[in-house]
C-alpha cells in the first residue's frame, strides 16, 4: 500500500533538518544492513531464496553406473564375435531352405561386424602394450579370434556366390581368406582349393601330411 502524501512530506521534512553527518551515519548504517541480511534471515529462508535463484536445484538427473551385464556377448548383441556367429547361424538356416539371397545378406552382415570388432580389439590392444601384457595378450587373442570367425564367414560366402554363379564376387573372397589362414590351415587349404574348381589357379596344392 503505498505511503500517504502527508506522510512522505513530514519524512521528507525530517530529513532535511537532520545534519549533513548524521545523515552520512544514517546512510552507512542502512548499507550495512543491507549488506548483511542475508545471513541473518533464518535457513528456511535463506533455503527459499536459493531455490528461486535455481528452481532446477531439486530436478537435475542423477548419473547412475549401469550394472554389468556383458551383454557384447549375448547373441543379440549388435556387435561383437557372437553377434556375428549369430548372424552366420541365420544364414545356415537360409542356406538349407536354399534361399541364398538371404544367406549372402547374412553373411555380408556378420563379416562386416567381425571385421569391425577384430579391428577394433587390435587398436585397443596396442593401447596397453607396456602397460598391462595380460590386457593387451587378451585382447590380442579376442582380435585372433574374430578374425578367424570372419573368414569363415568369408569362405562361406564365397560358396553361396558358387551357387549363385557369381565367380566374380566369390574369387577375391577366396583369396583373401588364403591369405589370412595361409595354406598351412584347414580352412586356406579349402579355399584355395575352391579357387582351383573355379579355374581361378591352374596348379593344386597338396598340403603335407
Amino acid at each position: 500500500m503505498p505511503l500517504p502524501y502527508t506522510m512522505v512530506f513530514n519524512f521528507k521534512a525530517f530529513i532535511s533538518s537532520v545534519s549533513p553527518k548524521a545523515t552520512a551515519s544514517m546512510a552507512a548504517l542502512s548499507t550495512i544492513g543491507a549488506i548483511a541480511l542475508p545471513t541473518a534471515l533464518p535457513l528456511a529462508a535463506q533455503a527459499q531464496m536459493s531455490d528461486a535463484v535455481n528452481p532446477d536445484a531439486d530436478t537435475q538427473p542423477t548419473t547412475t553406473m549401469p550394472t554389468v551385464t556383458r551383454a557384447i556377448e549375448e547373441a543379440n548383441s549388435p556387435i561383437g564375435i557372437a553377434a556375428g556367429q549369430s548372424l552366420m547361424s541365420e544364414a545356415e538356416v537360409a542356406i538349407s531352405d536354399q534361399n541364398y539371397t538371404l544367406a549372402a545378406t547374412k553373411l555380408l552382415e556378420a563379416r562386416q561386424a567381425l571385421n569391425d570388432v577384430s579391428t577394433h580389439y587390435q587398436s585397443l590392444s596396442s593401447v596397453f602394450i607396456g602397460l598391462d601384457s595380460r590386457v593387451n595378450q587378451d585382447l590380442r587373442s579376442l582380435a585372433l579370434e574374430s578374425a578367424q570367425v570372419r573368414d569363415q564367414a568369408s569362405y562361406q560366402l564365397a560358396v553361396v556366390y558358387r551357387a549363385q554363379n557369381r565367380p566374380d564376387l566369390a574369387v577375391p573372397l577366396l583369396v583373401e581368406v588364403v591369405k589370412s589362414q595361409q595354406p598351412t590351415r584347414g580352412l586356406g587349404q579349402q579355399a584355395y582349393q575352391q579357387l582351383y574348381e573355379l579355374g581361378f589357379v591352374g596348379v593344386a596344392y597338396n598340403a603335407p601330411s
